[in-house]
């Protein structure tokens, strides 16, 4: 059997972040409508803690199809020229179990995280929020500002990186790029006072963004942690916001956004408010005020990354774009 083979310039081509922001839309349903099997991710770590292989497999039984993404995550790679998440989505279909495609991972990571924070600041922010801070100047910074721009009328712009020549670069470029002014600020307090949208986006350990940073009334996405033992956020920012999430369970077992306040007996899982699927299919209630601080705190599903690739794969078929490759599946001493 012939499967396709779709790597990063093609997925980039096939899945625009306005149709990924459906998808996600979509995604978020599924997951909390109970209609996708989704273990937690396996995460191996190198003997030396610079990096990771993550393994995060998922079924779709009614869309008919299940699959894996694999990706590794090197945070030190952010300004070194390598993507800090590289990897690959496989695509199988649930009745034979026979591969579909390979996905180039990275770009579908890149793409349906911002998207999955853009449904949620659909949902959370303010209608009229229009400040954004981004903190951060990588992949997901970029790809944060594009979703942003998309779902709230944003006027002003404003990012903050550990590497203040990073932060400038990025100004320059998605200030081209988006035909708006993006300003490099020099402390992420700063970047962020007064703003009403607020998107984390590093590979911090320790949290870059406090609680009295924050105004009244901001939507905060929190992306760039993804284990227990790192966080972006200080414990008083998670207390004061109103916390929502992609999945409780990952929650309560990745988050350390969520785990270490829950360690430091400041909340406990009732802090959750909700997922996002949830407030789509009107289950719990968003934002309640005004002035009440909402969070997202996203680490990532695999329905995220297979909806994705799935989508990918059929417009792929549709354009005769991927190489197909023979990976077999037929039986031996078949006709």
């Amino acid at each position: 059997m012939k499967a396709l083979i779709i790597n990063q310039s093609e997925v980039r081509r096939l899945l625009p972040m306005d149709e990924c922001l459906e998808l996600m839309d979509h995604a978020f349903k599924i997951v909390s409508g109970g209609a996708a099997v989704l273990p937690v991710r396996s995460v191996m770590w190198l003997p030396d803690g610079t990096g990771l292989l993550g393994m995060m497999p998922g079924c779709l039984q009614q869309s008919g199809i299940m699959g894996l993404k694999v990706v590794t995550v090197f945070p030190d790679n952010q300004g070194s020229g390598y993507e800090s998440h590289t990897g690959v989505v496989i695509l199988f279909e649930t009745e034979h179990g026979q591969i579909l495609s390979m996905v180039e991972g990275g770009e579908i990571t890149a793409i349906r995280t911002a998207a999955a924070s853009g449904v949620a600041t659909r949902l959370l922010a303010r209608e009229d929020a229009g400040d954004l801070a981004v903190i951060g100047s990588g992949t997901q910074a970029r790809m944060h500002l594009e979703a942003m721009l998309l779902v709230r009328p944003v006027q002003r712009v404003r990012v903050w990186s550990l590497s203040l020549e990073h932060a400038r670069e990025f100004a320059e470029r998605e200030s081209r790029r988006h035909g708006i002014v993006v300003e490099a600020m020099n402390t992420a307090r700063e970047a962020v006072k007064g703003a009403d949208i607020i998107c984390t986006a590093t590979p911090a350990r320790e949290p870059v963004l406090f609680s009295d940073m924050i105004s009244e009334g901001a939507h905060i996405n929190a992306v760039g942690s993804c284990t227990p033992a790192g966080r972006e956020l200080d414990t008083k920012t998670v207390v004061r916001s109103r916390l929502f999430v992609d999945k409780r369970e990952s929650t309560l077992k990745e988050a350390g956004d969520f785990l270490i306040p829950q360690n430091e007996g400041a909340i406990d899982e009732d802090h959750i408010h909700g997922e996002i699927g949830e407030i789509l299919l009107g289950k719990v209630e968003g934002r309640t005020s005004e002035h009440e601080i909402t969070l997202f705190e996203s680490l990532g599903l695999a329905v995220e990354d297979l909806v994705s690739a799935h989508y990918v794969y059929g417009r792929a078929l549709e354009k005769g774009m991927g190489t197909p490759v023979e990976l077999g599946g037929s039986a031996v001493g078949s006709a």
